[in-house]
């Protein structure tokens, strides 16, 4: 049935296609009148006949892992003679989720939920208000299908937020996707109720001595200038000290130039320079925009000391042609998300196979990196027995503990 909505939810998505952008038009179009909207968010708010199909190919993809999410076995051991236990997995509950400006949140976080069997509470920015409201009125219309419309619900008011944060017997997780001011404010607000999320998204792409001059400039542009405006874009380069003023740091400079991407020199760069761009005021800024910092580092421990430093634990790059460095930055860089000769972009619940994402998590309990099904789950534990007590377990109880290891039963995996 999870299944069924989801896949019914994907059709309505391309069937109302005109509906949906017409209603997406009208919030642009209030957006650039107020003018209250930069470029990136005016990005972000936009919706096209290509990102609602590939929307709609992720929630298909959701569909067919929520076949098996609930109650799957995880683990099965035989304590003792006729006591079996079984590890088992279960929804979290009620979830809430804040976010801004992206109504293509709202399909991708319900459609999770619904795979999971989440409850699920929705607050988006009033920017998206027009695309939120014919978007969850389609996820409710799918909903329907087996009489459960209200397990997803949009909320409407700024002061309802801040109600809903204190309700901690009623919701079990807050996810807010957004700025970072807004995921400081939840957590503030948050009585008592855990967050997950990620406050902001600093990558870092380092450019080792062996790395090769066409992959650098192609991973830092696509790094950088594919969606400048994502949580999973770049925003530091650094640079190997013995790299400087060599054809290949020339190219990583000229292509930034003619990506036209406004640099800021770190402090280290900035005194090899005789005339710099404007020094960094923090090596810990989020630019989310055409900028980004570049810094010099001596080594690739050096590289993994700033990352920790003034990372954020998001998405980290190494690019080079030497596997033993690679391993060793993947090894020790720890953040959510690290990567060898790729693209900071890659890190997204739907590129990596997840259908989609709730959001990417950088705290280290529970889920970690791009959160999809799988983080939107907990387990639970049953026993079953036959008139077992703990005392015939006892020293001269007659009972012996066995814990053996039972096979699995087949996933489902048509």
């Amino acid at each position: 049935q999870r299944a069924e909505i989801i896949y019914r939810l994907a059709d309505l998505l391309t069937d109302q296609r005109e509906e949906i952008l017409l209603a997406n038009k009208k919030d642009l179009e209030e957006a650039e009148n107020k003018g209250r909207l930069a470029l990136p968010l005016l990005k972000r708010l936009s919706l096209s006949t290509s990102k609602l199909n590939s929307l709609a190919i992720g929630l298909r993809q959701i569909a067919v892992s929520s076949q098996d999410s609930v109650g799957r076995v995880i683990r099965r051991t035989r304590i003792a003679k006729d006591l079996d236990l079984e590890q088992v997995t279960v929804p979290i509950g009620v979830l809430l989720v804040i976010f801004e400006s992206r109504p293509d949140c709202l399909p991708q976080v319900s459609a999770l939920a619904i795979a999971s069997g989440n409850g699920l509470l929705l607050k988006g920015g009033k920017e998206a208000a027009h695309s939120n409201q014919i978007l969850h009125h389609l996820t409710q219309e799918a909903l329907s299908i087996h009489g459960v419309k209200d397990a997803v619900q949009l909320v409407n008011t700024r002061e309802e937020v801040e109600d809903l944060c204190r309700l901690d017997k009623l919701i079990d997780l807050i996810i807010p996707r957004g700025s970072s001011h807004l995921v400081r404010n939840i957590q503030k607000a948050a009585k008592g109720i855990p967050v997950m999320g990620h406050s902001e998204g600093i990558c870092h792409v380092y450019v080792d001595t062996d790395a090769s001059v066409e992959k650098v400039t192609r991973i830092i542009r696509d790094s950088k200038c594919e969606y400048p405006a994502a949580c999973n874009a770049l925003e530091t380069v650094l640079i190997h000290r013995d790299l400087l003023r060599t054809p290949l740091f020339d190219q990583i400079i000229d292509m930034l130039r003619v990506e036209q991407v406004k640099i800021h020199a770190g402090p280290k760069f900035a005194s090899y320079l005789t005339f710099s761009p404007s020094e960094v005021k923090s090596l810990r800024t989020e630019y989310g925009d055409l900028e980004c910092c570049i810094e010099v580092v001596d080594s690739v421990q050096e590289a993994v000391e700033h990352i920790h430093k003034y990372g954020s634990s998001h998405t980290d790059v190494i690019i080079t042609e030497n596997e033993k460095t690679a391993e060793f930055f993947l090894q020790h860089v720890d953040s959510a998300c690290v990567f060898w000769n790729a693209s900071t972009r890659f890190s997204d619940g739907y590129r990596f196979g997840l259908g989609a994402e709730v959001g990417i998590s950088t705290s280290r309990i529970h889920a970690r990196g791009p959160v999809g099904i799988e983080g939107l789950l907990t387990t639970k534990w049953l026993l079953r027995g036959d008139n077992h007590v703990v005392s015939d377990f006892s020293e001269h109880g007659s009972m012996k503990y066995l814990h053996e290891s039972l096979p699995l039963p087949q996933r489902n995996t048509n």
